[in-house]
């Protein structure tokens, strides 16, 4: 069995990142730990469990959003709070038992309930319409609030005195406490009433009790749940983690004697602690998402490290993009951590390019979720076009619809800049679809841009040379802006050329592909599994 310990944390915290279905989504749920839970239970390769240590009492409907909603599943806090429950359960909030006389008020986002008058509740829901919390009122103050499992269960209570949250109480799905979170010291109290925790292994249930009434902190309590319930597994079951100063600690101490991969991906982990992070030396390989990263590790851990490789957490497929079907050409350019003087230089060549191609459309993309991302780009681009002496109209905020009196249209200044904000894969895709040229002269890489664009065969210009880069073959790699136009061009003024880079990235993309992919995985598998190999720091 392999179990993946994934890093799905809110804020540092052992929670979910579940939110309110009318919030702004300020990061994506994409990582390696779901494309590789995507990529197993697709393929059916090898037998996989999660191996969940945060609370989540939504994490059914997670699942379900990443397409894998049958993925088998080991649960920390089920297993403290003792919950045999495992689907989802229909639940409405007239089911819960409010007071005689309660009115139910309807706004565009939330429920909020009345009674004689005054604030009582205040009913939210997650992105599939589900209920996920209730927020109770007493004076108009918060005062309590409960936290619902899409298994149908209070799952949680908070309780708030003068609007401050003073204790976070874990329910048994009768209602009753478990443990008790005090949110000012961070101490747990378990109920000496129950004080035991469930663990259900190969369909047989194991009650333990727990060895403290109180803890310091709640990293103690899912260390001694976890280190019970390994005690139950195969020694021969191995643990891929994804690498999280959240749980580094806790697993460096829990999994000295399993065999495990440790698995690096983007920024998620800071890559100058590598060298003193107890729970890499001792892996038995690692993983990286790119050969970047894995010459990063490498460099920081000593050239002489054998058991490392890159497994790109996405796979490629041929999906045709529908760039050639529309009637303006567009450019994509992430601009995420750019320097800012590779900004201003780039505007500027762009601009040069601009006036040789009507058709020229230049697409500013960012996966960053602030609200005024997109006025602050459009500010900038419009000053580095006046500072250039180009036209900055350019990048003003496209007015959409008909507009009346306005009698010069066709002598209005054509917006040719645009902003792309994507900050989910799905947004991503949607977006490149539509591309047919992507230059990116950032100094990393971010691999799904890299996967999509070889799949659907766009040509990329580069700045840093990179795997997913043939030079002159998929793309240019480019390393003096001056040159920018007439790269541009080479592409875009010239089906030929455009047409084999395509053939290219579609070559290219066999490399990695799904069967491609499970096959990396099944010799680094194959060689934590045996008795002979040595962890990667000795």
């Amino acid at each position: 069995m392999l179990y993946f310990i994934p890093a799905w944390y809110q804020q540092d915290n052992w929670c979910e990142n579940e939110q309110y279905w009318y919030s702004r989504r300020m990061r994506t749920e994409f990582d390696d730990t779901v494309k590789h839970i995507q990529l197993f239970h697709r393929s059916q390769a090898y037998p996989f469990k999660v191996m969940l240590l945060s609370f989540a009492p939504n994490f059914r409907h997670f699942l379900h959003r990443q397409s894998v909603f049958r993925a088998p599943y080991w649960s920390c806090f089920d297993a403290i709070q003792e919950i045999r429950r495992k689907k989802i359960m229909t639940f409405s909030f007239h089911n819960l038992n409010w007071p005689k006389h309660i009115e139910f008020i309807y706004s565009p986002f939330v429920v909020n309930a009345q009674l004689h008058g005054e604030k009582y509740a205040q009913v939210e829901f997650g992105e599939d319409g589900n209920l996920i919390q209730v927020d109770m009122y007493q004076n108009g103050q918060l005062n309590r609030r409960n936290i619902y499992d899409d298994r149908g269960f209070v799952s949680s209570s908070i309780r708030y005195e003068d609007g401050i949250p003073m204790h976070q109480d874990y329910l048994t799905d009768k209602g009753i406490w478990k443990m008790r979170h005090f949110l000012t010291d961070g101490h747990v109290e378990i109920n000496q009433k129950i004080p035991t925790y469930l663990l259900e292994y190969n369909g047989e249930e194991h009650k333990n009790k727990f060895a403290r009434s109180s803890y310091s902190t709640m990293e103690q309590v899912i260390q001694e749940v976890l280190s019970a319930y390994l005690e139950l597994v195969d020694e021969r079951d191995l643990f891929c983690v994804a690498l999280h100063g959240q749980h580094t600690n806790l697993l460096t101490n829990v999994l000295r004697n399993k065999k495990k991969i440790v698995s690096f991906f983007e920024n998620r982990y800071d890559m100058k602690t590598a060298s003193d992070n107890s729970l890499i030396h001792e892996a038995d390989y690692i993983i990286t998402d790119s050969r970047e990263h894995l010459n990063k590790v490498r460099n920081l851990l000593g050239e002489d490290i054998q058991n490392i490789t890159d497994i790109t957490p996405f796979d490629s497929r041929v999906d045709f993009g529908i760039s050639q079907q529309l009637n303006v050409q567009k450019i994509l350019i992430p601009v995420d951590d750019m320097q800012e003087e590779t900004f201003e230089k780039l505007i500027q060549k762009l601009g040069e390019y601009l006036p040789s191609n009507e058709n020229a459309r230049i697409h500013l993309f960012t996966r960053w979720a602030e609200m005024d991302r997109k006025r602050v780009l459009l500010e900038k681009t419009r000053y580095y076009l006046a500072k250039a002496g180009m036209e900055s109209d350019w990048a003003r905020e496209e007015v959409k619809g008909v507009r009346e009196n306005l009698l010069d249209a066709e002598d209005a200044v054509p917006v040719k800049f645009f902003v792309e904000q994507c900050v989910d894969e799905l947004a991503v895709s949607k977006c490149i679809r539509e591309q047919r040229l992507i230059i990116d002269m950032r100094d990393f890489t971010r691999v799904y841009l890299r996967i999509s664009a070889i799949s659907m065969g766009i040509p990329q210009i580069v700045y840093k040379e990179t795997q997913f880069v043939e030079h002159e073959q998929n793309g240019m790699v480019l390393k003096d802006l001056d040159k920018i136009p007439e790269t541009i061009a080479f592409y875009l003024d010239n089906l030929t050329n455009w047409n084999e880079a395509m053939v290219s990235s579609y070559e290219l993309g066999k490399k990695y592909t799904t069967r491609v992919l499970i096959e990396k995985w099944k010799e680094v598998i194959d060689f934590v599994g045996s008795d002979s190999n040595t962890p990667v720091g000795q």
